[in-house]
């Protein structure tokens, strides 16, 4: 280190601090040059040019002198001839010769000096090494002409009345004019700068021409008529017009090819003039021009930035926005790369939306562009990802970079983002609403699988609706349906609400019981003023305060919702009826006001504990009276909770010691050690002790830790969970974690199988057989074609297969687009199908914006498109509290305290509980549960299709006619089907062909006559499906497969599912129904009795839990 030191060379003595103090002798010897740099500059040529050319302020202050200058000689030029006095005669000296007063005559000296000065500088400074080209431009031969004769007048006094025609200075005004304006325009790059200047130019050239043509006649015609300025006007806006009156008309040859000349002139320049002008016109439609600064000013309006623009995105967008009546006086502003598509140049031009809605063709990375749409200005800016390109990550790109640029332009304006990809989240952190769609999408497809339909429940939530679908339909489901489709979420501060005033001090789960039963609204969650944190259910311990912002589901807000008082004596006499004891509940909560039907409740002493079931009361009590619900609390009881442990699971109550010690070993209650990407909400959840090693995975394969081949071999006690994708990409995450949430029971865990190719061997290894749920993930490969609707093709044949192969598997898929989802389970001879086709198209007519609900298989949750979703950020602009909502429903966000999603299933057992209401109440009363909606299914009530059609030529023959009587008395969903689709032409003819065979002869008996036609109708009736099984069981058999339990028969057709939200109280439950609940969250009740472990895991959970953001 020393060496080194010492080889470091000394400074030299200049640069001492020493000697800089008291100076150096070599330091005033130092052979430095100070160089100056941009002496060119200096000169004073360049610094003309800079005064009259390069600088914007200067140069325009030139060029406005000079258009002045040019004014004033057409203007001196005016005066002469209106002073001059016209003589007689018709010499040609008239001609050349002009009476000029002598001040005017200086005045116009004066201006010719000053102009040519200007000209001859200007040509100077311009001047690149070619003189001819200075010299020879239009504008500066027009100076020579102007200018010289006034200035040699100067020297010849003679030549002072000689006439020089000024008026082609008006030439020169043109030229100074265009130049100004261009000056003015060269720092603002405008599309409309063009446009303005295209639209100067063609006036500045009809005005020149005619005021040239006005001045010549008149100078002409001094030898013939001796017109004045007024006939010369006159005559020139006549043959210009092309009316030709005659009246007026040059009389000297010399005026009369002065005028052929102008004609001439005009029809060169004019139609150039005209041409560029439509040019640039049709260029500025395309663009689209701008958004005046007055306007965004005066006027609220919204910035929709896309990569691309199609007429579905577009129209979901207009008719979500503008569904909120405080939004009727927005305007939105659609900033677009592309060229307007022409679809949807059409729909724009329709007077509703041509009035409020501005296309702009602009990138959002210019500035330029962006102040065109005066984003600084703006309520918000939406930007949307394209999610039909086959690059995903690719668009995320374009997404972030816009939302980059457009908070560089304007910080305050809020930020509503799409983005596609979770692992994209962070870069866009700032924005105020994110929706990732890869994220809602996976966790709707896996609460499809244990919740059934909730893709449906979440898209009718985050759709504005009146709720008048289906209102005009013949069939009872469509109507109800339709109606309770119309639920939104809502919010309100409970001391400002009718709804909950009422309930200030109690528990929320009694607030939510007495407002559904008085109000027939549903309160889901509630949002204390101190905190932002939103809290789905927090159960009955959660006491309402007078500043708690409520969130409720109901048909439309309490704004726009109107009260009537019902008779109070009416109600006390029913509630004296129906009610006796000292315990009966208020008559308000006893009265559901959207209902006539009265809630038996009765005193009850005791509560079971035996868990959150609804079970019937002993049979003591049912000898005595009917069964009773406990009421609902005003505040929690502790001991009337039914509380779960969660770290002791409930499940494991009822399992053997065996199994129980087992089932310890493998799972492991907590966060999961790792995450996929940055911005994944942790999930508290079941995991493995260990780590599974890399090989076990296979399930296709046999490694050295175990020798299964195929899910049979596994011996699952749970129904498997496939999932088909393309690829196992980060999404997956937001899977699987709902399914293996922390609050589902062990027992219920359903294994699940990734299946990243399908071809039949694989799926029969993975146990398609006996699987619970099949998920089809829509392919990102083909999700670019050249026909958009085209992007689902490979998804909806491969589901179709599928279908045909496995009629009972349940299939859950995702679209792209929406209007695919009639392909979805497509039978082409299916009536029921064409019939809710019609009613599509009518809802379409209607104006509906849930026109595809009445689908089956989106009613029935077994498809969704996550463009619906898109919905979900329009409607965060109102309420700005539905992205959390939905996260939190879906368990893509957790809050401590916060409930879940879950439902419960309607048996035998529960049926005694009638109506919705009474549900209700036991949950509220039991669990603590809130129930929001039911998933019902019920039997199509349908002529048998073809496929499954099994009878005889004897038995149709006898019911054909009274078949044909039926239909007239057939109930409603018979009406939708036909003679000719219940009896196709093709079977009406083999029934008729086996019915001659069978009568032909007396060959046979009867009962042989009967065999031989079954057996030809059953080998006409051998139909694909049967082809299928055998080919399925065939494949199977090969693999070394058991066939059992592969029903090919089974199919979903015979049945209907679908959704009723917050149903009102009076709505009788059936049995198979399936209950949505927002259960508490189970930590919040820990049994007090060890209280280490339940700090242990709040604390846990305060750790670990982020700060709630929108992402």
């Amino acid at each position: 280190m020393v060496d080194l030191e010492s080889e470091v060379p000394p400074l030299p003595p200049r640069y001492r601090f020493r000697d800089l103090l008291l100076g150096d002798q070599g330091w005033q010897n130092d052979d430095r040059v100070q160089v100056e740099f941009y002496m060119n500059e200096n000169t004073f040529k360049e610094r003309l040019k800079l005064f009259f050319i390069k600088n914007q302020r200067s140069s325009l202050r030139i060029r406005l002198f000079n258009f002045s200058l040019k004014l004033l000689s057409c203007l001196l030029y005016i005066i002469r001839v209106l002073l001059e006095n016209p003589s007689q005669g018709n010499e040609w000296s008239h001609i050349f010769w002009v009476n000029r007063s002598l001040p005017l005559w200086g005045l116009q000296v004066s201006v010719a000096l000053i102009s040519l000065f200007e000209t001859i500088l200007l040509g100077y400074l311009s001047y690149k090494g070619n003189i001819w080209e200075q010299i020879l431009r239009i504008p500066f031969i027009l100076e020579i002409i102007n200018a010289v004769p006034f200035i040699i007048s100067i020297f010849w006094p003679s030549l002072r009345n000689l006439f020089v025609p000024v008026f082609l200075n008006c030439w020169l005004a043109k030229h100074a004019l265009e130049n100004m304006i261009n000056d003015l325009h060269r720092a603002i790059q405008r599309t409309q700068s063009a446009m303005f200047n295209q639209v100067l130019i063609l006036i500045s050239t009809l005005l020149c021409l005619i005021f040239t043509c006005i001045c010549g006649i008149q100078h002409l015609e001094r030898i013939g008529k001796k017109l004045n300025l007024f006939d010369s006007l006159y005559f020139c806006i006549v043959t210009f017009s092309t009316v030709g009156f005659g009246d007026v008309t040059p009389e000297t040859w010399s005026s009369k090819l002065f005028v052929v000349a102008m004609i001439c002139v005009a029809l060169v320049v004019l139609p150039i003039q005209f041409e560029q002008l439509a040019y640039l016109w049709m260029e500025r439609q395309k663009s689209g021009g701008n958004y005046s600064r007055h306007r965004a000013q005066t006027e609220k309006h919204v910035v929709l930035c896309v990569s691309s623009l199609k007429i579905d995105l577009l129209m979901d967008f207009l008719n979500e926005f503008y569904a909120h009546p405080r939004l009727q006086d927005y305007y939105v502003v659609i900033l677009c790369p592309t060229e307007m598509d022409v679809q949807v140049r059409r729909v724009l031009q329709i007077p509703m939306w041509s009035q409020r809605v501005i296309y702009l063709q602009g990138s959002a990375l210019k500035d330029q562009d962006l102040l065109r749409a005066k984003m600084d200005d703006a309520e918000a800016c939406f930007i949307l990802s394209s999610r039909c390109e086959v690059d995903r990550t690719s668009s995320d790109h374009q997404t972030i970079l816009r939302a980059w640029a457009v908070k560089d332009f304007a910080p305050n304006c809020p930020l509503y983002v799409q983005i596609l990809k979770p692992e994209n989240k962070f870069h866009i952190k700032f924005a105020d609403h994110v929706v990732c769609e890869e994220e809602f999408k996976y966790a709707m497809l896996a609460l499809n699988c244990i919740c059934p339909a909730t893709s449906t429940l979440i898209t009718l939530l985050v759709h504005t609706s009146r709720g008048q679908e289906g209102q005009q339909s013949p069939e009872q489901w469509q109507k109800m349906y339709g109606r309770c489709s119309g639920n939104e979420v809502y919010h309100i501060v409970l001391e400002e609400s009718t709804f909950f005033a009422e309930y200030e001090g109690k528990s929320f789960t009694y607030a939510s019981f007495h407002a559904h039963k008085k109000f027939g609204v549903c309160l889901i969650g509630v949002r204390r003023e101190d905190n932002k944190n939103i809290l789905l259910n927090p159960g009955p311990r959660y006491i309402m305060n007078s500043t708690d912002i409520c969130f409720y589901i109901n048909i439309t807000k309490e704004e726009n919702s109107a009260f009537k008082n019902q008779d109070q004596q009416k109600k006390s006499n029913v509630s004296r009826s129906f009610y006796h004891g000292p315990s009966r509940l208020p008559v308000h909560s006893i009265i559901a006001s959207m209902g006539t039907v009265a809630i038996d409740l009765q005193d009850t002493s005791c509560r079971s504990a035996s868990g959150p079931t609804l079970s019937l009361p002993t049979e003591g009590s049912k000898e005595i009276r009917r069964p009773s619900i406990a009421p609902v609390l005003e505040v929690a009881d502790t001991s009337s909770i039914q509380t779960c442990d969660l770290l002791s699971d409930q499940s494991e109550d009822e399992t053997t010691p065996d199994e129980e010690i087992s089932s310890n070993l493998e799972y492991a209650k907590g966060y999961p050690p790792y995450s996929p990407y940055i911005g994944s909400s942790p999930t508290f959840c079941h995991l493995l002790h260990e780590k599974v090693p890399f090989c076990c995975l296979r399930l296709d394969k046999s490694c050295q830790h175990n020798y299964y081949e195929d899910a049979k071999a596994y011996g699952f006690k749970n129904k498997l969970i496939i999932v088909a994708a393309e690829t196992a990409g980060n999404g997956l995450y937001n899977f699987i974690v709902p399914l293996r949430a922390y609050y589902r029971p062990k027992k219920e865990l359903n294994p699940i199988v990734l299946l990243l190719d399908n071809p039949l061997d694989d799926l029969l290894r993975c146990g398609v057989t006996f699987a619970a749920n099949m998920v089809v993930v829509d392919k990102e490969s083909t999700m670019s074609a050249e026909e958009d609707y085209m992007a689902d093709a490979k998804t909806i044949v491969n589901v179709q297969t599928l279908f045909r192969l496995f009629s009972s598997l349940s299939i859950i898929t995702e679209l792209t687009h929406p209007a695919n989802m009639r392909f979805m389970q497509f039978r082409a001879k299916d009536c029921y199908s064409l019939a809710l086709s019609k009613l599509e198209k009518k809802e379409r007519e209607r104006g509906s914006n849930l026109a595809f609900m009445f689908r089956l298989p989106f009613a029935a949750g077994r498809v969704f498109s996550i463009s619906m979703l898109d919905t979900l950020l329009y409607q965060s602009f109102v309420k700005d509290y539905m992205i959390s909502i939905t996260r939190l429903l879906l368990g893509l966000d957790t809050t401590p305290g916060s409930g879940f999603l879950c439902s419960m299933k309607i048996t035998e057992d529960d049926l005694w509980i009638r109506t919705y209401a009474r549900l209700y109440q036991k949950l509220c009363s039991s669990t603590g549960d809130v129930p929001i909606g039911i998933y019902r299914t019920e039997s199509q009530k349908l002529t048998t299709s073809e496929s499954q059609i099994s009878i005889s030529v004897e038995e149709w023959e006898d019911t054909k006619d009274s078949k044909e009587q039926g239909h007239h008395r057939s109930n409603h969903r018979n009406s939708t089907s036909s003679d000719q689709s219940d009896h196709p032409l093709l079977r009406r003819k083999s029934m008729q062909w086996a019915r001659r065979l069978s009568r032909k002869g007396p060959k046979h008996s009867g009962k042989t006559a009967e065999k031989i036609t079954q057996q030809r109708l059953n080998l006409y009736r051998r139909s694909e499906r049967q082809e299928l099984a055998e080919l399925v069981k065939n494949r199977m058999k090969h693999l070394g497969l058991s066939t059992v339990g592969y029903d090919e028969m089974n199919d979903h057709q015979s049945t209907l599912s679908y959704i009723l939200i917050n149903p009102s109280p009076d709505t009788r439950i059936e049995l198979n129904d399936v209950v949505y609940l927002i259960r508490p969250d189970p930590l919040a009740y820990l049994p007090n009795s060890d209280p280490s472990r339940r700090n242990s895991i709040c604390n846990v959970t305060g750790q670990d839990a982020r700060e709630e953001t929108q992402l």
